[in-house]
């Protein structure tokens, strides 16, 4: 497929996409790694009338720890996070999901935080934020805003930015805890038919569901019964509770609330719950 006719223009500062944003408004998008946007754009299910590039903004990758927490910049790709030394020793769930995205190509190409704000359900780093307790650090023409990942997806491929702002970091807490993932695909490379992500932290057990719903989700009723005396086993048999799941090729509503019950009570298993 070819997309439709669009202009484009190479932004040289994440100051300069601002203001190229306010003044295109929905009818721009930003191009960084490419893998989210350029499939939809040659399924003319988006067709921006400006690309603005940011993929070369080197300022935006990085991966460090401050003040507790680990900070990466939106534009850091998934295999620089996953062999990140930082975020294997502070927050090695995410080092290990940043690892099993895609193949070696989108890793090398595809960006954190074009992943996280294109806002797929099916995505695998939307749940480990949810699971760390991670927030979004955003940029626009009023200044810098740090949105809580609970809050950030909001329904089917959309979040919390508005038009005119960029993604900038992304910030989770230190966890050194135990943590377990699991991701049914029918190819190693593919999206997940459903996956689970449970972390161990100083807050607690945090559980989240990948494509169980139009966005990203918390098993909230795992992490109730957890907290309230559960055991793993227990625990996972309410895992389908409040989800949404879609029914298609890859398996019925049914039985994707079954395996999402399967593969977090594994998930818990691992992290050592």
């Amino acid at each position: 497929m070819i997309p439709a006719s669009f202009d484009y223009v190479r932004a040289e500062s994440v100051d300069e996409a601002i203001g190229l944003l306010s003044e295109h408004g929905d009818d721009a998008k930003l191009l960084a790694g490419g893998h989210s946007l350029l499939p939809l754009m040659k399924l003319r299910l988006a067709q921006p009338a400006m690309l603005i590039d940011i993929g070369h903004l080197r300022e935006l990758s990085y991966v460090k720890e401050e003040k507790g927490y680990v900070c990466v910049g939106a534009l850091t790709r998934h295999h620089d996070l996953a062999n990140s030394l930082v975020a294997r020793a502070s927050a090695p769930v995410l080092a290990h999901v940043a690892g099993q995205i895609g193949d070696p190509q989108v890793r090398h190409r595809g960006t954190i935080g074009g992943s996280i704000a294109h806002g797929d359900p099916a995505s695998d780093l939307p749940a480990a934020l949810l699971a760390l307790g991670g927030s979004l650090v955003v940029q626009g023409p009023n200044g810098i805003r740090e949105i809580d990942a609970n809050d950030f997806f909001l329904s089917f491929f959309e979040v919390a930015l508005t038009p005119e702002e960029v993604l900038i970091e992304v910030r989770v807490p230190r966890s050194e805890g135990q943590w377990g993932f699991e991701k049914l695909t029918k190819r190693a490379m593919d999206w997940a038919i459903v996956g689970a992500l449970a972390v161990r932290t100083s807050n607690g057990v945090g559980v989240a569901l990948i494509n169980m719903g139009p966005v990203p989700m918390h098993a909230r009723a795992v992490e109730a019964a957890l907290a309230s005396g559960a055991n793993a086993s227990d625990a996972a048999q309410h895992a389908a509770e409040g989800t949404e799941p879609s029914a298609d090729f890859n398996g019925s509503v049914a039985y994707r609330r079954h395996v999402a019950k399967v593969l977090v009570g594994r998930a818990l298993k691992t992290a050592g719950v």
